[in-house]
């Protein structure tokens, strides 16, 4: 009867990576990390180097032709997971130039082997390897087999029972190497530059003995290092609450009439999407929803993704905030991801144990995403809405339309069907006056208000009033006949006096 080999999976101290590798970097694995020139390979496994090197556990660094020792610590000891103790003790640079310059393989490889042997490492790092192959294709070489040696080193890695990873310089993933096929494990960084913004992709093309999450993954380089940002689905598993009741619990919102017109409050862990034009009120709504919770115990999260956030948030909202009630996501950067997004909502979410969570608006999100991610917004506000409302928090989304009085639409992307409830605030002219009014739209499986009623915003914030046309004297003279006029108009969309 056989039994299964147990591979030791190790913790790579780069957050987002372990997921996305599918629980961490196997040990004594043999690695290539390529791509091209700038994209984070040399951060991306020094940081690796010092998460897992110990003095029980060595690693050697052995640099080649690209920069000297002392130069890439220069630029490596500005990141947060530099630890300057280690160097020398159990981290150790062996610079290769003068052997690589000369060509031969062979010694090369021979170089290696006694480094390996004097200081038995458990973690080898080559960089940058493609500078071994270039030196080795001259003519005055011509028995340089690369194939036996990239095969031999492979091995003798293995043997010593070495965790290593070879760094190289690689512009497409169809140049033709044999260290695409002896490598046990492919990690490829890529990196693109549209208008101002920035944007870094990571990809596992291969990884033996273990499922990887597929596709193209965001990380960012910061102080503290690099960030992988795995798939929202992925963020959102271990959150992962309950399917919700047959008879949610409601929630109140902090506008008691709009609680009346949702049928009692809207339902916990629903998803509401707020649509109306500028200065309808839509921000507003969303600091009552996040107050409403805060006065019940519940703390909440706002994304903010507005120009100025600090101007439009209400004096209440920015106490809540400074007071820990609320989370704030208030991220300036021109280049974010959906993927960078939501794991700084479930961050917040997770730090204040919030079950409430606000974005305003998704016009300043879909500005916020990088232009590569803008052609696909619709496909990552679904993403991100599936993910939260998954773990059982309650999400108000706001919407910017521009009031056309023609017609009735709930969202400039097509995303109404992605939300579990919409309310849609309009402009009407009456009279030589604009007057706001709200409606319901829908609240998916629970009955609710249809009517169509006009609000007020004074200090106390919104507040509103009876069903349009039930208010004597509200369009002035004629009130039977005009308020039918109006109505009439409100139902068909043509909304002017």
């Amino acid at each position: 009867m056989s039994t299964k080999v147990t591979i030791n999976r190790l913790a790579t101290g780069v957050p987002g990576l372990d997921e996305v590798l599918g629980g961490g970097l196997p040990e004594f694995s043999f690695n290539l990390i390529a791509g091209p020139p700038g994209c984070g390979k040399t951060t991306l496994a020094h940081q690796m180097m010092f998460a897992l090197a110990t003095p029980e556990r060595p690693a050697l660094f052995f640099t080649v032709l690209g920069e000297p020792p002392l130069k890439m610590l220069r630029y490596q000891q500005q990141f947060d997971f530099f630890n300057g103790e280690a160097i020398n003790h159990s981290i150790r640079y062996i610079n290769l130039a003068d052997d690589t310059l000369a060509g031969d393989l062979d010694e090369v490889l021979r170089r290696i082997v006694s480094e390996v042997e004097k200081y038995s490492p458990a973690l080898v790092f080559v960089d940058s390897f493609r500078s071994v192959v270039l030196a080795s294709q001259t003519q005055d070489n011509p028995n340089n087999n690369l194939p036996q040696f990239v095969q031999q080193l492979g091995m003798l890695m293995t043997t010593w029972q070495a965790t290593t990873f070879l760094i190289g310089e690689y512009f497409t993933e169809t140049d033709t190497n044999p260290i695409f096929t002896v490598a046990d494990g492919l990690i490829w960084l890529r990196q693109s530059v549209q208008r101002n913004s920035m944007v870094r992709k990571m990809e596992i093309m291969k990884m033996r003995g273990q499922p990887t999450i597929p596709g193209l993954h965001t990380f960012r380089i910061a102080t503290s290092g690099v960030k992988v940002f795995p798939p929202a689905s992925v963020c959102n598993e271990e959150n992962m609450l309950p399917e919700r009741d047959e008879r949610p619990v409601r929630l109140k919102t902090g506008v008691p009439r709009l609680d009346e017109m949702l049928g009692g409050g809207l339902p916990k862990g629903y998803s509401l999407l707020v649509a109306g034009p500028s200065g309808s009120g839509k921000s507003i709504l969303a600091a009552s929803f996040l107050a409403e919770g805060a006065r019940s115990g519940e703390t909440g999260v706002i994304a903010a993704f507005e120009q100025r956030p600090n101007h439009l948030r209400s004096a209440a909202l920015t106490q809540l905030i400074q007071n820990d009630q609320v989370g704030l996501v208030d991220s300036r950067s021109p280049d974010l991801s959906i993927d960078e997004i939501v794991q700084m909502l479930f961050s917040e979410i997770k730090r204040l144990k919030a079950t409430r969570v606000v974005i305003d608006s998704l016009s300043g999100f879909e500005l916020a995403l990088a232009p590569t991610f803008r052609e696909d917004f619709r496909e990552s506000l679904s993403r991100m809405v599936t993910a939260l409302t998954s773990i059982g928090v309650t999400v108000l989304m706001t919407s910017e339309l521009e009031d056309r009085y023609t017609d009735l639409r709930f969202s400039p992307y097509g995303t109404a069907f992605l939300t579990d409830a919409i309310i849609v605030q309009r402009y009407i002219e009456v009279a030589s006056r604009l007057l706001r009014i709200m409606a319901v739209v829908k609240i998916r499986g629970s009955r609710h208000s249809d009517e169509l009623r006009q609000y007020v915003i004074d200090d106390n914030g919104i507040q509103i009033g009876e069903m349009l046309g039930d208010q004597e004297g509200l369009l002035g003279g004629r009130p039977t006949k005009r308020r039918a006029e109006v109505v009439a108009l409100v139902e068909s969309g043509e909304l002017s006096s």
